[in-house]
Order: C-alpha cells, then sequence, then structure tokens
C-alpha cells in the first residue's frame, strides 16, 4: 500500500506536464480528458495497493489470488471507465489514451528507483533515519 500510495504523491508531479501539454494540443476537452486518465491511473495503483494489503493479511494464497485476479478485475473497471464515457463530448481520445498508457508506464517507471529489492525492507527503500533493529554504531574512544 506504501508503493501504491508513493505513486500517486508521485502522479501530482506528472500532472502539471500533461495538462499543459493536453491544453496545448486539445484545449479544455484535452485537459479534462489528461485529468480523467490520470484518475483513472491513481484509483487502478491504489485499488491494486488494497487489495494486496487486505488479501496479505489473510493468506499468501489470497494474495497470489489477489495479484493475479485483480489484475483482470481492475482491467475491467478501466474498461468500465472507457466505456462509461466513450461517446461523452468532452473527451478526447487521443490525449486521453496517450495520457492513459503514458501515465502507467512513466510512474512504474520513475518508481522503480524507490522500490527495495530486498526481503529485510520490502516495499519502500529506507530512508535516511537510522534503522532502530541494528545495532548503534560505537565510536572509537
Amino acid at each position: 500500500m506504501a508503493v501504491a500510495v508513493d505513486l500517486a504523491k508521485r502522479s501530482l508531479w506528472l500532472l502539471p506536464v500533461a495538462v499543459l501539454v493536453s491544453a496545448a494540443g486539445w484545449g479544455i476537452d484535452g485537459v479534462v480528458s489528461t485529468l480523467y486518465a490520470i484518475a483513472i491511473v491513481v484509483v487502478n495503483f491504489l485499488l491494486a495497493g488494497w487489495m494486496l494489503k487486505v488479501s496479505g493479511q489473510i493468506s499468501a494464497a489470497a494474495m497470489g489470488a489477489a495479484a493475479m485476479f485483480g489484475f483482470l478485475l481492475r482491467l475491467g473497471l478501466i474498461f468500465l471507465a472507457v466505456l462509461l464515457v466513450k461517446d461523452a463530448g468532452w473527451l478526447e481520445l487521443v490525449p486521453f489514451g496517450v495520457t492513459l498508457v503514458a501515465t502507467h508506464l512513466a510512474l512504474l517507471f520513475w518508481e522503480m528507483r524507490h522500490i527495495s529489492s530486498s526481503l529485510a525492507f520490502p516495499g519502500l527503500k529506507p530512508g535516511v533515519e537510522p534503522n532502530p533493529y541494528l545495532p548503534e554504531k560505537q565510536e572509537p574512544a
């Protein structure tokens, strides 16, 4: 869940760039389409994190099932979110589609730098604060 929240925070950095590019190319409809796409991406990541968090508290098998079937569920929700607005007058398909795909990929690649690949620190890499479980360094006298 911490990774999903971190992804949501990082999406705020992409927001101004995406809005400016879509406003320049497609006007206010492009901006609304881009904001809708970014909202879908953020909700997708938060839902994935929540599902893994809740299922991980149950069992490893439940977590595996949530990962596998949750992906299909979330793809279905993205499909439904697009299907509901495909004929709306404000939807510009090009900025919407580009933002939907590019934001997913950009946030995932950006987050790779902040993920710990150690079982000692699953999730995000630890910060600069000292680890309370490691012994203190003793200064030589």
